[in-house]
């Protein structure tokens, strides 16, 4: 019998116990790293891995205020109410189909993508890839409403607004973003910078955005390929956090089934944005040569990430695995990211 989608319900349970943040600020990462471990074939191992994640993780935060459908605004953005925003999300998916509840509120917090480290639309994308491919229950339902209401309480605008309107591609677009001068920060100190960093905004806005919807999901493909192979080379300017430069657009690109075609284009947008802004905060400088994949298969590239055990190195190899699913002519250089991702970042104990 088929144990896949049970143990990843079992896994949601136990971490629904759990607040989506730890020590002030840093991510729960552990609905999005079970749900990539099942969907790569590593479902014995889910709770193992959690019993040691878990004694990091934090009691659900207490509920303040319901919020309405007529309140929300004043609460966007507002990190104190993410239980309330939970129970939003929860009452929203239960009265009507989750699609809808998505397409009403995607271009409502998309604008918001860089709350968190981009964590929130992570994990929104690994919570429509459960219910897309594995179908609609009580459990994947109620991650939905979790990742959303994360969102919602951590809805953070880029300081800067990024209109596309040139030619370039998304691997020349990376390529011609400068850094900002202070690195090795938190991420909002990096985003504040970017105003002010000579060039960014130009660089930024080179890149094309097509009309097309399909055109639209190719481009952001695209944007995923580039950003993970740009990893491969510059992942050492900060490991950890420059995984999110590729995994927050392709949670964007798992959503785009879920939603209607004229959200496609302002999703490639705003997902181009926080790629283009967390490139600029941890990308290094130079390039170093990234690790050779020689004969490994992406099995068991992805085998590799899990021995290792972090959750980034975890979910970057799923996105990597991604990316060289869709490459042609054996193209392994989304594998050699995976790697530099292994030997870049330190080990959980």
């Amino acid at each position: 019998m088929d144990t896949t989608n049970g143990t990843l319900d079992e896994a949601l349970q136990r971490l629904h116990r759990s607040g989506p943040e730890f020590q002030g600020y840093l991510s729960n990462h552990g609905p999005m790293a079970v749900e990539a471990l099942v969907r790569n074939g590593h479902a014995p191992i889910v709770h193992r891995w959690l019993d040691a994640y878990e004694t990091r993780l934090e009691d659900l935060p207490p509920a303040r205020t319901p919020i309405g459908d007529d309140d929300w605004r004043e609460a966007l953005g507002d990190t104190a109410r993410v239980t309330d925003w939970t129970g939003y999300f929860s009452r929203r998916i239960a009265e009507r189909p989750w699609r809808e509840v998505l397409t009403e509120w995607w271009p409502r917090l998309l604008p918001g993508i860089a709350g968190a480290a981009t964590h929130p639309v992570i994990r929104v994308g690994h919570a429509v890839r459960a219910l897309l491919r594995d179908g609609e229950d009580a459990t994947r339902l109620s991650e939905l409403a979790y990742a959303l209401g994360y969102w919602a309480a951590r809805h953070t605008l880029l300081p800067v607004t990024v209109a596309p309107s040139g030619r370039a591609t998304p691997a020349d677009a990376i390529a011609a973003l400068p850094r900002v001068a202070e690195r090795n920060l938190l991420p909002q100190r990096g985003y504040d910078q970017l105003p002010t960093t000579p060039g960014w905004l130009g660089a930024a806005e080179s890149l094309y955005v097509p009309e097309n919807p399909d055109a639209v999901r190719d481009r952001l493909a695209d944007l995923v390929r580039a950003a993970t192979l740009s990893y491969a080379t510059h992942g050492h300017g900060g490991p950890v956090m420059l995984v999110h430069a590729a995994t927050a657009p392709n949670a964007v690109l798992r959503t785009l089934p879920a939603l209607p075609r004229e959200l496609w284009g302002l999703s490639l947008t705003v997902a181009w944005a926080a790629t283009a802004a967390i490139t600029s905060i941890y990308a290094a400088d130079e390039p170093l040569t990234p690790p050779v994949v020689s004969s490994l298969t992406p099995e068991e590239v992805f085998e590799r990430a899990v021995a290792h055990g972090d959750e980034h190195v975890i979910k970057f190899a799923d996105t990597a695995l991604d990316v060289a699913a869709a490459s042609k002519d054996g193209d392994d250089r989304a594998l050699s990211a995976a790697l530099n991702a292994v030997r870049l970042i330190e080990a959980d104990d």
